[in-house]
C-alpha cells in the first residue's frame, strides 16, 4: 500500500493531513487551472466571424444591434461601428431575418412612410410624403448597382395646373457616391437616368442629370436618351449580327475541314438610321368616266316687247349668246340650240340664257414609307482553315484549289452574300500554330484560403496545447511534487513514531533478531489501534526539535 501510494502525486490522505493554508492553495491552484483549461478550451472553439454589414449609418446600426441582442446573436462591432460581425456560420441567415424586419433602411425613407399616415393630413402634406418615398425607393434601387456605394435623388415635381400655358415638366437630379476604384459606364449612366425617368409622369430623360460624390457630371444631353454614337443597345444587336454570322461559316465548314481546324470573323455595318417619307401624286386630266364632284346650272330670261326686236340692230342681234363652256370637254348644252331656233323665228316672247358648271373629282395618291431601322449595309467576311490531315502520308496537307473553292462558295451561302451591297468573303488556307498549353500559376500555400483557416485552427489548438503544457510542467507539477514530498514525510514521520512506541510497549524482551518488518507492522497496528498516543509521540518529536 506505501508504494501505491508513493505513486500517486497527490491523494485525499495527504490533502486532509496538510494545514489551512495549504489546503486553501491547493484549491486556489486547481480552481485557477480549471479555469486556464476552460478559457483555452473555450478560446480554441470559438468561432470566426464573418461581416454581416458593413459602411452602415448610425441609426441603422443601432436597430440592427437592438434586433441581434433580441434573436441572442452574438455579434461584435468593427471599423468604427461600420462593420458588424456575427460568427461566419450564421452569417446568411441573419441576414435573411433582417431583411424580414426591413434593416438596413440604408437611411432611406421609401413607400412605408404612407403606412404611418395620419387621418386628417393635408393634400400638400401627403405629396410631399409621396415625394419622399418616391425619392428614397429610387435611391435604393440604384444603390443596388453593384459600382454605387450611395446615392440621393432630388425630384422638383411642379404644381398641376390647368392652363397649358402655365404647364411645367418635372426635373430630377441624383447624386451618386461610388466605391473607390469604380466607375460608371455610359450604358449605365444611361440606365439610370432611364430608370429615374420612367419612374415620374411626364419626365423626360433630357431633364434627368447624374453627378458623382466629385461634382462631375456624369451624365450629357447625348447620354439621356441616346449616345453620340451607338448606345448599348444597338452595339449588342450588332455584336449579335455579327456572331450568328461566325456561327453559321462554323457550323458549314465544320464537316469539311474539322470544327478545330476553321476560325471565322464576321464584320457587319448595321444602318440604324430611321427614315420615313410622304408623297402625294395627282393626275394631270381625269378621264371622261372620271366621277362628278359637283354641277352648278343658271338661267336667266325676260320678257319681249309684243315679239319686236330687241337690243342693236345688226346680225349680231338675231343671234343667240354662245352657252360657256368648261375647259374641259363637257357634253353639249342642247337648250342654247333650242334658244336659238326660237329666236331665230322671232316668235319667242322671252330673252333666254343658261350657264353651267362642272367639277370632277381629282386623283389623289398618298404614300407613306417609313424605312426599318438596324439593316445589314456591307458584310466583310474573314475565314482561316487549317491544314487537312492526308491518311495516306500521315501528316497534314494544304486544302486543295478546289475544296477553297468550295469552302468560299459555302461561306458566301452561309451570310448570304449579296455583291451589289459591296460584300466581301476572304477564305485562306494556313497551318495553323500549336495551341500553347496555358499555365496557370499555382497559388502559393500562405495564400491558400483553405490552407490557412486550418493553420489558424490547428495554431489554436497548438498554443492551447502548449499553455496547458507550461502550466503543467512551472506551476501544477512542482506543486503537486512538493505537496507529495510532504505527504511522504508526514507518512515516514508516523511510521517512526509508530515502530517507537511498539518498542517502547514491549519494553527489553524484545528480541534483537526481530526483522524490521515486523516492527514496522507493529508500528501501523499500533497507529491505527492508538492514533492519539502515535500523535502525542509526534508532538513531543516536533516540539524537542524546535526547542
Amino acid at each position: 500500500m506505501a508504494t501505491a501510494q508513493q505513486a500517486l502525486p497527490f491523494n485525499l490522505a495527504a490533502f486532509s493531513r496538510m494545514n489551512a493554508s495549504q489546503k486553501l492553495a491547493v484549491l486556489a491552484g486547481v480552481a485557477l487551472a480549471v479555469a486556464l483549461l476552460v478559457g483555452g478550451l473555450l478560446w480554441a472553439k470559438e468561432p470566426s466571424y464573418g461581416v454581416v454589414f458593413a459602411n452602415l449609418s448610425e441609426k441603422d446600426g443601432g436597430q440592427i444591434v437592438a434586433a441581434l441582442e433580441q434573436q441572442n446573436v452574438p455579434y461584435r462591432i468593427a471599423e468604427g461601428g461600420g462593420a458588424i460581425l456575427v460568427p461566419s456560420h450564421q452569417v446568411h441567415d441573419v441576414r435573411l431575418r433582417l431583411a424580414s424586419q426591413g434593416l438596413p433602411k440604408g437611411g432611406l425613407v421609401g413607400f412605408e412612410v404612407m403606412e404611418t399616415q395620419k387621418l386628417g393630413i393635408s393634400q400638400f402634406a401627403e405629396q410631399i410624403n409621396y415625394q419622399r418615398a418616391l425619392e428614397g425607393e429610387l435611391a435604393r434601387s440604384i444603390q443596388s448597382l453593384a459600382a454605387v456605394k450611395g446615392a440621393r435623388v432630388h425630384l422638383a415635381i411642379p404644381k398641376q395646373t390647368a392652363f397649358l400655358r402655365d404647364d411645367q415638366k418635372p426635373t430630377a437630379s441624383v447624386l451618386v457616391a461610388l466605391h473607390p476604384g469604380r466607375t460608371l459606364e455610359p450604358a449605365q449612366v444611361s440606365g439610370i437616368v432611364h430608370l429615374v425617368s420612367s419612374s415620374v409622369p411626364q419626365l423626360s430623360p433630357a431633364q434627368v442629370s447624374v453627378i458623382d460624390q466629385d461634382g462631375n457630371l456624369v451624365s450629357s444631353p447625348s447620354s439621356n436618351g441616346k449616345t453620340a454614337g451607338l448606345d448599348a443597345g444597338q452595339i449588342k444587336y450588332m455584336r449579335d449580327i455579327e456572331e450568328a454570322y461566325r456561327h453559321r461559316i462554323e457550323a458549314i465548314l465544320a464537316p469539311l475541314v474539322g470544327s478545330t481546324n476553321v476560325r471565322a470573323q464576321v464584320t457587319a455595318e448595321i444602318d440604324f438610321s430611321e427614315t420615313e417619307q410622304v408623297a402625294e401624286t395627282y393626275r394631270p386630266n381625269p378621264s371622261p368616266d372620271t366621277a362628278i364632284r359637283s354641277q352648278q346650272t343658271a338661267e336667266q330670261g325676260a320678257p319681249g316687247a309684243g315679239g319686236a326686236a330687241i337690243g342693236v340692230p345688226g346680225a349680231l342681234t338675231n343671234q343667240p349668246p354662245v352657252p360657256a363652256t368648261a375647259p374641259i370637254t363637257s357634253p353639249p348644252v342642247t337648250g342654247a340650240a333650242n334658244a336659238a331656233n326660237a329666236g331665230g323665228g322671232g316668235s319667242s316672247s322671252l330673252t333666254f340664257s343658261k350657264n353651267a358648271t362642272v367639277n370632277f373629282e381629282l386623283d389623289k395618291t398618298v404614300r407613306h414609307t417609313r424605312g426599318a431601322s438596324g439593316v445589314v449595309k456591307r458584310l466583310a467576311v474573314a475565314v482561316i482553315l487549317n491544314n487537312k490531315l492526308d491518311p495516306a502520308k500521315g501528316k497534314a496537307a494544304p486544302l486543295t484549289d478546289t475544296e477553297l473553292k468550295q469552302a468560299t462558295a459555302l461561306a458566301k451561302e452561309a451570310v448570304g452574300f449579296n455583291k451589289d451591297r459591296g460584300d466581301t468573303v476572304n477564305v485562306a488556307n494556313v497551318a495553323f500554330a500549336p495551341r500553347e498549353q496555358e499555365l496557370i500559376p499555382d497559388t502559393p500555400l500562405w495564400k491558400d484560403p483553405w490552407l490557412i483557416a486550418t493553420a489558424k485552427d490547428i495554431g489554436k489548438w497548438l498554443l492551447f496545447v502548449f499553455l496547458a503544457w507550461l502550466l503543467w510542467t512551472r506551476a501544477f507539477k512542482p506543486l503537486f511534487e512538493m505537496l507529495a514530498a510532504t505527504a511522504h514525510r508526514v507518512e515516514a514521520e508516523q511510521e517512526a513514531a509508530a515502530s517507537a512506541a511498539g518498542a517502547a510497549t514491549e519494553g527489553h524482551g524484545a528480541s534483537p533478531g526481530r526483522s524490521y518488518e515486523n516492527k514496522l507492522q507493529q508500528a501501523r497496528d499500533l497507529a491505527k489501534q492508538d492514533p492519539k498516543l502515535v500523535a502525542g509521540v509526534i508532538k513531543e518529536w516536533v516540539g524537542g526539535e524546535s526547542r
